[in-house]
Parts: C-alpha cells; sequence; structure tokens
C-alpha cells in the first residue's frame, strides 16, 4: 500500500442535493452542441457548414494553429446551427441529433501493437486528443511535446462531484485500456491518486501499470494540480498531461470499440434539482433536456460543472466537454438588509464563526448565488491558507497577476495553479476578491509573453 499524504488544510462546502446513487433516466439528446470556448487558448477553424450531415466521430472543427487537433461530434446528425459571439468568434456548433446513431469506425486494435506515433494518430483523428490536458496553463496537450509524467485523480472532492464507483462502474476495463495508451505516450510514469476514505472499496486500486497515491484531507483534496503539487511539483520548464478519470475511459473505449463514444453518467445536483440523481447522456447535451429536474418558473442558475468551477451556461445551454456533473442552484439576486448584523441565521453557511454553522457540522444548507456584499480592498489575512494544501502564496500570485508582473508571477506559482485551486480562496474571500478571473488573466498573459 502506499504512503497516505494527508492534507490538514481545505473545506468541504455543505451543499445540499447530492444525487443519489441511481441512473433515473437515459437522455436522448434533440440537439447538442460542441463548443469550442470549453478549451483554453483554442482558435477554431470550422470545418463544415449548416446542413451537413456528420457521424459520431466526424470533425466539425480543427486548431487553426495545429490542424492535426481535430474536434468531433459526440452524436450523428445534421448541422443545424453554427453560433458566433462578437467578432464572429466561434461559440457553439449545434448539431441535430439522428433518431439512430451511427459512429465512424475507427477500428479495434490491441494497445501493444502500436507504437507512440500510431496511438497519437488515433487520438488525433478520433477527437479525444483534446481531452489531454498539459500543465502549465491548463491548455490542449501538444502533440509533439514529451511529458514528465501524466497525471490522473481517481476522485473527485468538488461540492457534490459525481461518484467515480458508481459513474463509471462498468468501465474498468476500458480504463485500463487508457492508462496503457497513456503509458506508451510518457518516458515516466501513469500516477493515479486515490481517496483514502475508499481506497481499499474502489475498485480502480486494482489498476495495474501506474504509481498509486493516496490522499486523505478535504477539497481541494482530489484536484490534480493539488495531488502534483504533493508528488512531483512542476517547476519551469517542466510538462506533464493530466487526463480525467471518466476522460481515460473513452480513451480505452476508442480502442477496444473503434468507437468514439462520449456518452457517460451524468450527476444532476443542488438545492434546487428535483429527487438528485443520475442520467445516461453525452457530452454537449442540452440543460432543457433535464426538464424533470427543475420547475420552469424557478429562478434557476444551470451551472456544468460543480458550484465552484463550473459554467452559468443558463437553461438554454449545454454541457461541457469535461463535465459530468450539473448543479442547479438558486439565484441569489435579492438584497438583504443588514445581512451583516444578522448573527442568528441557521439556514446560513460561514466558514468562520461568525453564524452559530460551526456547531451543526453535519447539517446541509441550500445555498445560493448570493455573495452577501460587494468588491473591497484586498485584506491580506490567513482565511487563504486554511483551505488551500499547496506551497504558494495565494495572494501575492494574484496580486502579481494584477499588476501583469511576470518575474513574480513564476516565483509565486503560476505554473502549478489553475482557477480550480484557487477556488475555495475566491469562495472564503472577505474582499469578494475573483480569484478564479484574475488568475485566468493571469495564465493568458504568460501564455502570451511566454510562446
Amino acid at each position: 500500500m502506499s504512503n497516505i499524504i494527508e492534507l490538514k488544510r481545505g473545506l468541504n462546502i455543505p451543499i445540499a442535493g447530492k444525487a443519489v446513487q441511481k441512473a433515473k433516466m437515459a437522455i436522448t439528446p434533440d440537439v447538442v452542441a460542441v463548443k469550442p470556448t470549453d478549451f483554453r487558448g483554442l482558435i477554431p477553424k470550422l470545418l463544415v457548414r449548416e446542413g451537413d450531415t456528420v457521424l459520431a466521430g466526424s470533425p466539425v472543427f480543427a486548431d487553426k494553429v495545429k490542424p492535426e487537433i481535430l474536434f468531433t461530434s459526440p452524436v450523428s446528425g445534421t448541422v443545424a446551427e453554427i453560433v458566433r459571439g462578437e467578432k464572429r468568434k466561434l461559440l457553439e456548433i449545434r448539431i441535430k441529433a439522428d433518431k439512430e446513431q451511427k459512429s465512424v469506425d475507427f477500428g479495434v486494435v490491441k494497445v501493444s501493437s502500436l507504437d507512440e506515433g500510431q496511438i497519437k494518430d488515433l487520438l488525433l483523428k478520433s477527437g479525444l486528443w483534446p481531452a489531454i490536458v498539459q500543465r502549465p496553463y491548463g491548455i490542449i496537450a501538444d502533440p509533439s511535446a514529451k511529458p514528465k509524467d501524466i497525471f490522473i485523480s481517481a476522485f473527485s472532492t468538488a461540492p457534490l462531484a459525481a461518484n467515480p464507483e458508481f459513474a463509471l462502474r462498468d468501465e474498468f476495463e476500458n480504463i485500463q485500456t487508457g492508462i496503457n495508451v497513456l503509458g506508451k505516450l510518457t518516458n515516466g510514469r501513469v500516477h493515479v491518486s486515490f481517496n483514502k476514505e475508499n481506497y481499499a472499496g474502489t475498485p480502480f486500486h486494482k489498476l495495474e501499470n501506474i504509481i498509486p497515491h493516496i490522499f486523505g484531507g478535504k477539497h481541494p483534496a482530489g484536484n490534480t494540480g493539488v495531488q502534483i503539487s504533493h508528488i512531483s511539483p512542476i517547476m519551469k520548464g517542466d510538462t506533464v498531461w493530466t487526463v480525467s478519470l471518466m476522460m481515460t475511459a473513452a480513451i480505452g473505449k476508442l480502442f477496444n470499440t473503434g468507437k468514439y463514444d462520449m456518452t457517460r453518467l451524468v450527476a444532476v445536483t443542488g438545492p434546487e434539482a428535483i429527487d438528485p440523481s443520475y442520467v445516461k447522456g453525452v457530452a454537449g447535451m442540452s440543460m432543457k433536456d433535464l426538464k424533470g429536474y427543475f420547475r420552469p418558473e424557478d429562478n434557476i442558475r444551470f451551472i456544468s460543472g460543480d458550484v465552484l468551477t463550473g459554467t452559468n451556461v443558463g437553461p438554454d445551454g449545454f454541457l461541457g466537454f469535461f463535465d459530468n456533473q450539473v448543479t442547479l442552484i438558486r439565484e441569489g439576486n435579492e438584497h438583504e438588509l443588514f445581512g451583516w448584523a444578522k448573527p442568528f441565521r441557521t439556514s446560513q453557511f460561514s466558514t468562520s464563526h461568525t453564524y452559530f454553522s460551526w456547531l451543526t457540522p453535519n447539517k446541509q444548507y441550500n445555498l445560493d448565488t448570493n455573495l452577501h456584499g460587494g468588491p473591497r480592498a484586498f485584506v491580506m489575512s490567513d482565511v487563504y491558507s486554511k483551505v488551500l494544501p499547496m506551497d504558494i502564496y495565494p495572494v501575492y500570485l494574484i496580486k502579481a497577476c494584477l499588476s501583469g508582473d511576470i518575474d513574480k508571477m513564476e516565483k509565486f506559482g503560476i505554473y502549478e495553479v489553475l482557477e480550480e485551486d484557487l477556488a475555495l480562496c475566491e469562495y472564503v474571500c472577505p474582499s469578494k476578491i475573483e480569484f478564479q478571473s484574475i488568475l485566468s488573466d493571469g495564465i493568458s498573459l504568460m501564455m502570451k509573453e511566454m510562446a
């Protein structure tokens, strides 16, 4: 058994609406969307027009800088609409799905018979290469690069996150194949991190050709960035790749079945979800397909992902490429008069002793999106160090990002973090500073200046 890495800092947000482990229904989407905005730094080149027919696995756009990186349709059907934003920025390619699905046949192959180049070619033409994320910066992996190591987190501690043992209960063989594939793409090793709470009970601890690591502690213990910082911190000049367990299973299915299969069990969660549970869906499915899970008259925010790092897609939006969770939460857009002077509120959660929620540690709260205040001057405080189990100084890093000081950004750990790693700092911030947005701007600046 591997050594246990026990993280002392972190925070589990007690939000109500965790999905029970049952698959309520299978969604047959009418329209799905492929979104270039799911990928950082991507400049898309459109490969289809409205009215074109596509198969599951047919390319719909490519990376303009690296045209060998293709992005493919998750369903067969007809290109119904190409949605553009300001300056004709490509936002979505909407595809009306066929009733009977057809897929491109990429062929069933044995991983052991392929070399690195053949594996990369298959991943690139199938559209699964974008599932591999490169750090620093959280961009699509460079096919010409050789990562120091590859990291996979076999658990998630994010609020109301999908349970991998349930969501991927039938995918062990595919995950093992995916790991065998990834192992051929690095001179290092494939590191897989497990949760201390259920290491012995998860079937994934039987995976082979990996280096296992066991983490204990509160969120963000399940974040890959936090795990990397404790296993092998990223230094200037290092390149590592990360892949989610769900995407590892998709890679394995490609080699085992010859199909680009983006179906997945999606956890529908949150305080506003009716009967939170799982649905069988597909990447890019519409929020409208979840109509049995919410009341149309309610004022709800539709989040693709979790409440800390997910994307507000709205009731007309679509599930993200990397997401297997939808969170439904009430829009807290009402003003509360003298809220700061009302300490006796049993329905509110506080990370400090401001309210009395610390007396009921097991209570779940119907949280909403209300910030309970507006942005103000940056307060130097120890609240951030209490929730960030990494050896960096988040306040100094964020100030470096605000000032655009590249030297200080490097000094204070810009290579080690993505937005999800500082999400809790934003949540507990007494000044309501948007840590994730500022960090995102800092990463964009680094990509521009260090290219």
